[in-house]
């Protein structure tokens, strides 16, 4: 018998801290897709309206997915690949 992976267990292989909690990647993915993969289709919000956004073009074209990343603000998320250990922030209002 298996049991199910608790909320506190760390996944295994590399992660970024996302908002404080770990959150897993395969080695040459962006943090986008990483962040769909983990089933988060949205993680900030827009100054007016407070409207969902995540990503869109997915080339970096338009600023739907910025996130900050290691104190770094307004980082296109579809660029960005993940490294173990990067400390990723999402956010409200984050349009730059």
């Amino acid at each position: 018998m298996t049991r199910a992976a608790a909320e506190t267990d760390v996944p295994p292989g590399p992660t970024v801290t996302l908002d404080g909690e770990p959150l897993a990647f395969v080695p040459g993915q962006t943090l986008a897709a990483a962040l769909v993969a983990s089933g988060r289709v949205a993680w900030r919000t827009t100054r007016g309206g407070q409207r969902p956004r995540g990503v869109f073009c997915g080339i970096g074209t338009c600023y739907d997915c910025l996130v900050s990343v290691d104190g770094r603000r307004g980082q296109r998320a579809c660029l960005v690949r993940a490294r173990a250990g990067m400390a990723v922030a999402t956010g409200e209002g984050d349009d730059e």
